[in-house]
């Protein structure tokens, strides 16, 4: 085992690898989503959510498969969610005025909605995973959040791709061959999931050399590198006027996440995965609906100003994340 300055180097180097390549991708992605006439809207919560998600994916699938490790995968991903919402909160502080949540649709609220019942999900199964049922050694809890996945999809874009209009209009992002953006597209994806691979595993040793439990470390850490690329993609597109991009992006990723926790039941042979891991997570899960039912009250009541430089709603998520920094913190304080 290396030391605990070359764990930290390596994870450093793990998530800025994962960081630079996940912007790059994003931007890929949004060329490729112009020149094959995609519609903003399905990109912004399906495409671009699978995109910025990759690092979750691979490293889940590393973190069973590599590290044997389950306790780092579902802490990615619970803590992933978390972080997604906290990374709504900071944007709203480049959103000048007005909260970011007065600026965006309400058809917003389905894909909360959607995230919140897949986290309940996942957090009954946490909690009484031994009462669930298995097909196999994947529990039916997972089966039902893959099935739930697609359907929502087909159901909140079926309609709205018909009426996408391809717009052959010259710009200069248009001059991109689209082979040429596949290419580099393709590209950075293999560096994001290189980055992904090999994160999980500098991650268990930091957790052992720092005398942190994995649980931790994947909730805090890890989740916080590969939520990275959502954050520096929802800035980008607040600061080009797509709040609902942004919007969308963060809430799409959350939904996606749970599409992954499925995918890492099925890696995980052992049995149910959730059934394996420390109970801890399902703390990040109930933060993670707290947090959501204030996002989806502030896209409903669409506050007119803001009061100071965050929006009400966002100041509530950045404490209700902090607050569940410092009971996991002290929980696992405990436990060790």
């Amino acid at each position: 085992m290396q030391s605990l300055p070359v764990s930290i180097l390596g994870f450093a180097c793990c998530a800025a690898l994962i960081i630079y390549s996940g912007s790059r991708l994003s931007k890929y992605g949004d060329l490729i989503a112009e020149l094959t006439g995609i519609g903003k809207a399905w990109f912004g919560l399906v495409m671009m959510s699978v995109v910025t998600s990759l690092p979750e994916l691979f490293t889940g699938v590393s973190s069973i498969i590599v590290v044997g490790s389950p306790d780092i995968a579902v802490g990615d991903i619970m803590g992933s969610c978390a972080f997604n919402l906290l990374i709504l909160a900071i944007i709203d502080y480049f959103v000048p005025g007005k909260p970011i949540s007065a600026l965006v649709t309400t058809e917003h609220i389905v894909a909360g909605f959607l995230g919140m019942f897949l986290v309940t999900l996942a957090v009954i199964t946490i909690v009484f995973g031994n009462m669930i049922p298995t097909i196999g050694w994947v529990s039916v809890s997972s089966v039902i959040m893959i099935l739930l996945y697609f359907v929502s999809v087909k159901i909140m874009f079926g309609n709205k791709s018909s009426g996408t209009q391809n717009n052959q209009t010259n710009t200069s992002r248009e001059n991109h061959q689209l082979s040429l953006v596949i290419r580099k597209y393709i590209f950075f994806a293999v560096l994001v999931i290189a980055g992904a691979l090999a994160l999980p595993y500098f991650a268990d040793s930091l957790a052992e050399q720092a005398g942190l439990s994995k649980s931790f470390v994947g909730t805090l850490l890890v989740a916080a590198s590969t939520s990275l690329p959502e954050l520096v993609v929802s800035i980008a597109a607040v600061r080009m006027g797509s709040m609902d991009m942004a919007v969308g992006n963060l809430l799409g990723s959350n939904v996606f996440n749970m599409l992954i926790l499925s995918i890492d039941d099925i890696m995980y042979t052992n049995g149910p995965i959730l059934s394996s891991v420390n109970p801890i997570h399902a703390l990040s899960g109930l933060f993670t609906l707290l947090m959501t039912s204030v996002v989806g009250i502030g896209i409903l009541q669409h506050v007119p100003k803001k009061r100071l430089v965050l929006g009400i709603d966002a100041l509530i998520i950045i404490i209700l994340y902090l607050i569940l920094i410092i009971s996991l913190f002290i929980i696992d304080n405990h436990q060790s």
